[in-house]
């Protein structure tokens, strides 16, 4: 048994809400560059090369690389051995976006009631996911979603019958339906399999894996290739204004599902998916 104090949680989240929203991950910037340089539209290579721009001005000058610094996305995987101290771990995670946005000077996106609004002034609370893993140590990603992408995002109840090509249309058309609005090039994470809110939190995990990364299952992993290829033949380009570069990367993360069903989610990130990881 190894014990942690929750404070040690909230110095980790506010440090790295801070730091998501300034730097990009390597992985994407790295799409980024490398479809720069297959990217044969003048129009697309010239906005690929201002996002990059824009990136490179905002490590610099320690600003945000979006103005839309996002829900406070928060995924926790708690080793079985750790012994939490110091208070409760999820006061303890809100503390640390609380602290990260105010102190980061990040814009405060969160309203209160979803209907009567109100804004919280400090962005939390946070969206929170816990995994309870093996070992002795916390594992904590942060990952600010702005509502450009998120809004774009949707999710079907496919029957099985709809087969793989009805979660290829689905895929699809959800990308076409998006068109310039979620700021691309995206990286589109969906999700296959689950149920009605599993699928959905599987899409949202797709988006935190490295772009250029692939499925273990082989199948998938063709499957991301195709859908990539096929959502790049779409023309949207960057920034909605044309070329070859409409998407970074499709992530596929899937999980047994009901004899019944065949859940399909799709959410999409914009061209600066943040996300950043600590483990205590």
């Amino acid at each position: 048994m190894r014990e942690i104090d929750v404070g040690r949680v909230t110095e980790a989240v506010q440090r790295m809400c801070i730091s998501s929203n300034l730097h990009l991950p390597e992985d994407v910037k790295k799409a980024l560059v490398r479809f720069h340089a297959a990217e044969d539209w003048r129009t697309a290579k010239v906005i690929l090369s201002q996002l990059l721009k824009n990136c490179e001005l905002a490590k610099k000058e320690e600003v945000p690389i979006c103005q839309d610094t996002g829900m406070a996305c928060v995924f926790l995987e708690v080793g079985q051995e750790v012994h939490l101290t110091g208070g409760n771990l999820y006061d303890a995670v809100n503390e640390g976006v609380r602290r990260g946005y105010i102190e980061g000077y990040l814009r405060k996106s969160v309203e209160a009631d979803p209907i009567r609004r109100g804004n919280t002034e400090d962005n939390t609370p946070a969206l929170i996911t816990t995994d309870i893993v093996p070992g002795d140590q916390i594992r904590i990603t942060v990952a600010p979603k702005g509502f450009g992408s998120e809004n774009m995002s949707a999710l079907k109840m496919l029957k099985p019958s709809a087969g793989l090509e009805g979660i290829c249309d689905f895929i699809l058309e959800t990308v076409e339906n998006a068109g310039p609005n979620p700021c691309p090039p995206i990286i589109v994470g969906a999700g296959i399999g689950g149920n009605f809110d599993h699928v959905a939190l599987l899409a949202k995990k797709a988006l935190l894996r490295p772009v250029g990364t692939h499925h273990p299952d082989p199948f998938y992993a063709a499957l991301e290739d195709d859908l990539l290829e096929r959502i790049n033949a779409l023309g949207i380009g960057p920034q909605g204004l044309g070329g070859r570069t409409t998407a970074l990367g499709v992530n596929i993360e899937t999980m047994p599902t009901h004899i019944a069903g065949m859940p399909c989610a799709v959410n999409i990130g914009c061209h600066v998916t943040r996300h950043e990881t600590e483990v205590l």
